[in-house]
């Protein structure tokens, strides 16, 4: 059986609900078939919600590890397949920190692709009844942070994982459950498909 580490984040900018938690926790309460199934919540702060994500790597000892972030203004469930190394805050994170052109890893490589079969997911979601796409960026917020610390402790510590993000819309946009039938899709697709498909995607601007 798969052990596969699925996290969420704490409501953030004055929110009262953050999408990403409210349908992770609906997974954790009834988890795909044949996964062995860990949901995390994260705080919203930089290098807190790293130290908390590197903790739960460390107890469950994942297979597979999915991090979930809440993407206001978008409409479907988008796959991100970039993490760039840099944090760039709009606002601030729950702690009061806002960071400016700050490196999430100094000295780290610029970016890290995703190691999930993106377009296989982004199917499955569809196939799942619920819209979505493959995104070329995570931001430069607390996701993206936690995107590309997840894929630098793959790269530099645990090479056998593997990993990546997704982003939901913000509530009401996209009901909860209907997000986590979506993120059901994408777990038992992770865990089953090593190569991903040919699928047609990219952006033309």
């Amino acid at each position: 059986m798969s052990r596969v580490l699925l996290t969420g984040f704490e409501p953030f900018g004055g929110d009262e609900l953050n999408s990403s938690w409210e349908a992770v926790r609906l997974v954790g309460q009834e988890p795909p078939a044949g996964l062995e199934l860990s949901v995390v919540r994260l705080d919203c702060v930089f290098g807190r919600a790293l130290e908390q994500l590197a903790a739960a790597i460390r107890e469950t000892d994942p297979d597979v590890v999915v991090c979930v972030g809440q993407a206001s203004g978008r409409l479907d469930v988008t796959v991100e397949r970039v993490a760039i190394n840099l944090d760039e805050a709009r606002i601030p994170d729950n702690a009061g920190v806002s960071r400016h052109g700050t490196p999430v890893v100094a000295d780290g490589p610029t970016a890290y692709f995703s190691a999930l079969p993106v377009k296989a997911c982004v199917a499955a979601v569809r196939a799942a009844g619920v819209p979505a796409s493959l995104s070329y960026t995570a931001g430069t917020f607390v996701c993206n942070h936690v995107f590309y610390g997840l894929m630098h402790c793959i790269a530099t510590e645990r090479p056998g994982t593997r990993g990546g993000f997704v982003h939901v819309p913000a509530l009401p946009d996209l009901p909860a459950v209907t997000v986590a039938d979506g993120l059901r899709a994408l777990l038992t697709t992770a865990v089953r498909t090593r190569e991903d498909i040919a699928m047609p995607a990219g952006e033309t601007h």
